[in-house]
Parts: C-alpha cells; structure tokens; sequence
C-alpha cells in the first residue's frame, strides 16, 4: 500500500456535515464541518431540523444534505487537502432518518453534470421534500400495528433486534403510505441518510448496509435480510424501493466523474458502505472488548457495546449488527433527552455558560442531597415516556416544583446517568470501564459524575467526534478486504491507533451515595412510563 493514500470518512449528522481524513497509518490528517443553521441559512432549520406544532413529528430537507456536501468539498478544495491521494470514502448518517426518492432519481444521479452544484441539479428528486429523521416520534400507532402483527414486542424483538421504536424507518414508511399514499406510490426508493449520502458520491442509488439496516425493524439480524413478514406488515411492494442488504465493509462503488471532475478526486477512488452513527462510532472507538462499554454524548445520548451472544429485549434498548465484526452484534441504548436538554438547563439555570454549569454542577454532594429530577424535554426513547415535562423529587419522593439552581444542574445529570446505568443492566450490559465519546466529552465535571454512578473508570477519546474517525477507519477497512479479496480483521488494522486516555475515576464515597438512591430511581422513574 502507498504511504501517501488517504482516506475520507463523513457524518452527516442532525446538525452538519463534517470530514475526517486519516493517513496509511490512522493518524488524522484533517478535520472540517459544515453546520447547517450556520452555513445553510436558506433552508431556515433550527439545530438541523424542522419541529412541527404537535410537538411530534421532526423532519429535516434532504436537499440541505445535498449542498452540505459541495460546501464541505469545496472547503476542502479551498484549503489546498489533496483529495486526488483519498483512495477511499466512507460514512456516517444520522440513523433512522429515511430519504425518499421520486421517479426517475436514479437516471438524475446518474447524470451529475460537474459545471453545476449538486443541490441545483437534484432539486425537486424528492418525493418527501422533508425527512423523517431519529427525533422524530409521531408512529406510535404504527408501531403498536407491527407488534400486534408480528406477535408482540418480544417476538419482534428477536427477530429485528428491537422491539417497535416510534423513530424507527420501517414504522416511518408505514406512517407516510398510510397517510400519504400519493407520496409513497410516486417513491422510486426509499434510502436511509447513510445510503443516501453514498449515493451522492456513486452517482447511483446504493444498497443500504447491515448494521443501519439493523435499526429499521424490518431486517432479519441473524440471516442479514429484509424480513418478508416485517416488510409485508409494513407497507406493499417494500422491497423494491428499499433494495439490497450488504455487509458493512462491501464497496458499493466508485466516486461519480462529478467529483473528479469538480473536485479533482481520483476515478479509482471507492465508496465504501455508509453506515449509522452509532455503528460507526463503534469503529471509532475501536469498541470489540467485551466489558468496554461507550457513551456517545451528542444530540442525544447513546449508550452500546459490543456483543458475541446478544439478548433482544421487547421492553428495551436495541440489538444492530456490528458494523466491524461479521457474526458479532451491538447493544445499544438511546436517550433523546441528552445534550440539548443538559444545554436547555444551562441556559435557564446556569446563564449559557457552562464554567458556571460546572461550578454548580460542583457546588452539590454527589446524589444530591436524595434530590431527584428527570427532564423529558422531548418524548424520549428509553425509558419510552411520550409525554413531555420535568419532574422532581425530594428526599421522601414527594414531587415538588422547585430546586434550586445548583440542584437543577446536579439532577439533570444525575437523572440521565442513572437512567442509562438502569437500561444498561436490563439488557445484561456490566461494564468494566467506560469510554466517552461525542461533544460533550470534554466536560469533566460530568465525566465525574458518570464515573462515580457507574463506580467504573471513565476514559474519552482523543478525538470527540468518533463518528467521522470511525468512517474514515471503516473506509480504510474496507479498501483493505477489497483489495486482499478476503475480510480482514478490523482488530488487526486498529493495532495502529490509540484511541482514549483516562478522564476519570470513582470516588467510593460518591459511589456509595448513588447506590443508596439507585432503587428509589428505579421506582420513580417507573412510575413515570
């Protein structure tokens, strides 16, 4: 292999675009983003996306995903990045979020003309002007049809990984054939964001991979196929416009002439399989230990891990196929309310200022003096609560109205962690030590929190956004089995990389505090679902 190839790793995540590039040996070359609100301002999103009155239904305009994509390269290309060295793409896409193509969208992407931008040229492809993304929360009667005709939560469990998740695709699709017919009959195909963004780049529509597929409630995960039983309970003729399932380290193509041409990518240069965030942020981590447990603090927070022997569960959490590893799976956990509901409190209570989060956050005894509080800013997901509100608890579980400042700020975090450490158990997950990753991983205040509930050392990774890393690794990956014409081990390629450091360490009184409140948050978050 040539020590001068790169390789280029993308996540199109809620709120922007970003780029990694990664050399032979893994080491980071360049970083860039694109924020939507910021450089998008015509499509007048708020954090990405559009949140309609009935407080449910969360879409985001495929086609600010399109001109995200030429802004990025054309940074790139105006910061002098050698993009004729990058041998390999691949990436990540917010999951769940589904992208529907109108007739004749493929023949369009085909014909990507390199004297015109991308945005100009695919307006009006979309079937669905405005995707139904993760956030979004509105399927409830869907998914209570799934279940009822696959015969309950847990069968659906065991064969699609997860029980019926109200942002899941599947149930989505379900959703817009029953109440737009019109709109589902005039679909050429239905992608997923990770597919659809590899599309972009192939100039074709290109199969979605294994493990974003996993997270649809449409997929077998033992035989990595659609379920025809799912797909039938779903909506007609499904199949089609969804296409193929391939393994995560395939290469779904070369890039399109449009981007050797306008941007001076090298024709030979493959696309690898896009895949979610959640898989790809596992390749990030280098996550394959078992015990090694991450939590990704972005938009939302998200828990997984890595699993040989997974057991699907029909209350909660969620089974994918790991991205990295054939025959494994991952175990995850998500919960809506994370970092935008930890940054609402530091608005109100903390005047946006997160020195001052922190010194609060500080200023308190570890369980709070057995204050309790939970804030669903928005419907979450684990626990499943749909209704909205913030509720808090004093010592004697009585429900008041008011904490002080300080105590808002310690039960926020408080109140997620412990919640996470509450799902993690339920589906078998014990940890032996914690990895942090996404945004939010920087803070150390928290870092300390987590630590001290989970009574585990916490370790971050050196690079926050390992979503964009991991797609940079898996599109080396990838090249890699490609041209040995046999998978190779992704353990093997990481021996390269040096992902975390410590950040933090429990404390045994702290710890003690939280075992002391963890039955009454158990018992009081129960009675909220």
């Amino acid at each position: 292999m040539s020590v001068d190839r790169l390789f280029l790793g993308l996540d199109s995540s809620t709120q922007g675009l970003k780029a990694t590039v990664i050399t032979e040996d893994l080491t980071v070359f360049y970083e860039a983003a694109v924020s939507y609100d910021q450089d998008l301002p015509q499509f007048e999103t708020n954090g990405g996306v559009y949140r309609d009155s009935d407080g449910q239904t969360v879409t985001s305009p495929p086609l600010m995903w399109v001109g995200a994509l030429d802004l990025l390269l054309e940074k790139m290309n105006d910061e002098n990045v050698p993009v004729s060295r990058i041998a390999a793409i691949s990436g990540s896409g917010q999951q769940h979020g589904s992208v529907w193509l109108g007739q004749g969208a493929e023949s369009r992407l085909r014909r990507l003309d390199a004297q015109t931008t991308l945005a100009l040229q695919l307006e009006g492809m979309f079937s669905l002007e405005r995707s139904p993304i993760w956030m979004d929360s509105s399927t409830a009667e869907q998914c209570q049809n799934l279940e009822h005709v696959m015969g309950g939560a847990q069968a659906l469990a065991d064969l699609t990984g997860s029980r019926a998740y109200v942002r899941f695709t599947g149930n989505q699709i379900a959703k817009i054939h029953q109440l737009q017919a019109g709109v589902y009959s005039n679909t050429e195909r239905i992608c997923l964001v990770s597919s659809f963004m590899a599309s972009l780049l192939v100039g074709d529509v290109v199969p979605i991979d294994a493990s974003d597929g996993s997270g649809m409630n449409l997929m077998d995960i033992w035989l990595l196929q659609w379920s025809a039983d799912a797909l039938r309970a779903t909506a007609p003729g499904l199949e089609h416009k969804l296409g193929p399932v391939v393994p995560s380290h395939s290469v779904v193509g070369d890039v399109h002439t449009y981007y050797v041409e306008r941007y001076g990518f090298s024709p030979d240069c493959r696309v690898i399989a896009f895949s979610g965030d959640n898989p790809n942020s596992l390749a990030g981590l280098g996550l394959q230990a078992l015990g090694d447990l991450a939590i990704s603090m972005g938009t939302s927070d998200t828990m997984f891990a890595s699993l040989e022997k997974p057991k699907p569960s029909g209350t909660e959490g969620n089974i994918f196929v790991n991205p990295i590893t054939p025959g494994a799976f991952m175990a995850m956990i998500v919960r809506q309310n994370g970092s935008l509901a930890r940054e609402q409190v530091r608005d109100n209570v903390s005047g946006g200022d997160w020195d001052t989060f922190n010194e609060q956050l500080e200023s308190t005894p570890p369980g709070n003096g057995g204050k309790i509080g939970m804030f669903f800013l928005e419907p979450e997901i684990t626990p499943p609560i749909a209704r909205t509100g913030i509720y808090k608890f004093d010592a004697e579980d009585r429900q008041v109205d008011h904490f002080t400042k300080a105590e808002d700020v310690r039960a926020i975090v408080e109140g997620q962690f412990l919640s996470m450490r509450l799902h993690a158990e339920g589906i078998g997950i014990t940890p032996s030590r914690l990895i942090a990753t996404g945004g939010a991983s920087i803070n150390t205040s928290i870092l300390k929190v987590i630590s001290d509930i989970f009574g585990k050392n916490v370790y971050v990774a050196e690079r926050a956004d390992s979503a964009s890393l991991g797609a940079a690794y898996r599109a080396r990956h990838g090249l890699a089995c490609k041209e040995a014409d046999q998978f190779i081990s992704f353990a093997t390629l990481m021996d390269a990389a040096t992902p975390y450091s410590e950040a933090a360490v429990p404390d045994r009184s702290a710890h003690a505090a939280y075992e002391k409140i963890f039955d009454r948050f158990r018992r009081l978050e129960r009675l909220l679902c």
